[in-house]
This record gives C-alpha cells, sequence and structure tokens, in this order.
C-alpha cells in the first residue's frame, strides 16, 4: 500500500498580476525620467520611488521564499523579503483558534490578507505590541490581534480551497473563515 504525503499547503513569492503590473509600470515610468526631458525634480523624486519600489518588487518575486505554509506543526506566515528573518512567524497549532480571510481596502484598491485568530495568552510574534495593536485597532476591519498574525497576500497567489482542505487535515477543529 502506498503512503500517501500529508497535504502541506505552501505558497512562495513569485510573479503575479499586481507584482508583474507594478514592475513594468516602474520599468516605463524609470526610462521617462531617465531618456526624456524631465525636470531635476521629477528625476530627484521619482527614480528613487519607481527605480527602487520597481527593483524590490522585481526581488521579492525572484526570491522564492515561503510566504505562507500550512503544515502538521502549524502555520508559517512568511515574512517580507528584504527583513525574511525578522519578519516570519510560526505559529504552533496549540496557539491557533481559527484561520481568517480578510480585506484592506483604501481607496480603489483591495489588499486581501490571510492570518489566523490564536489563544488568549499566546507568545507574542514579531512586531506585535501596544501600541501597533492601538493604531491597527483603527485602520482594519479586524481586530488588532489578527492583524499582527496575517500577511496580505500580494506576491503570491493563495488557493482558498487547497487551504481549507489542509487545515481540516491537520486541526480538524479550527475554523477557516472569510471576512470580506
Amino acid at each position: 500500500m502506498a503512503e500517501t504525503t500529508p497535504p502541506v499547503y505552501q505558497a512562495h513569492y513569485g510573479w503575479d498580476r499586481r507584482t508583474t503590473a507594478v514592475v513594468v509600470l516602474s520599468t516605463v515610468f524609470t526610462a521617462v525620467l531617465l531618456f526624456s526631458d524631465v525636470p531635476l525634480y521629477a528625476r530627484l523624486l521619482g527614480l528613487p520611488l519607481f527605480g527602487v519600489g520597481g527593483l524590490f518588487m522585481a526581488y521579492m518575486a525572484m526570491s522564492g521564499k515561503v510566504a505562507f505554509r500550512v503544515d502538521e506543526t502549524g502555520v508559517l506566515l512568511g515574512g517580507n523579503p528584504a527583513r525574511y528573518g525578522a519578519t516570519t512567524a510560526h505559529v504552533p497549532w496549540g496557539d491557533i483558534t481559527g484561520v481568517v480571510l480578510w480585506r484592506q481596502t483604501a481607496g480603489g484598491a483591495h489588499v486581501p490578507y490571510v492570518g489566523v485568530t490564536r489563544r488568549e495568552g499566546a507568545p507574542a510574534l514579531p512586531g506585535d505590541s501596544p501600541k501597533a495593536r492601538a493604531v491597527l485597532g483603527r485602520l482594519v476591519p479586524v481586530p488588532a490581534g489578527v492583524v499582527m498574525t496575517s500577511r496580505p497576500v500580494t506576491g503570491w497567489r493563495l488557493d482558498r480551497d487547497r487551504l481549507v482542505a489542509t487545515v481540516a487535515h491537520f486541526a480538524p477543529g479550527i475554523p477557516v473563515g472569510d471576512h470580506w
């Protein structure tokens, strides 16, 4: 009888529509700033914004680092590729009470997020502080504690069905809920 591999869910940073669009637009704006008769102040402001921003987005997409992972040990919240080690957090199943999918809306843009809710008294994660929670509590549509354990779904793709199946496999009592 063949042994089946547990359905680990893992997503890596890579190229998605949004990342590709940002890199392409940044390249176009950078070229315009470099090769046209643009005032010096526009170059001084635009080159760092579009040049560096585009390079960072390309770096993020090409890094291949783990953005999000669900396995038998819990949930890995991949960090910002520029500070990956300092911003990556692992949340063990014993601390998790739920998985939450939510959106942050700013103007006409919508950024999807995936996060976890945790049991009372769970250890703090990187970046979690009373000041951060106070600020975030006023800016987002979910509790500040969920924001501290969330990651934006940018630069990688979320497969909701696979996520739900993997959570059900490793933590049958943990709900996956939408907050959008």
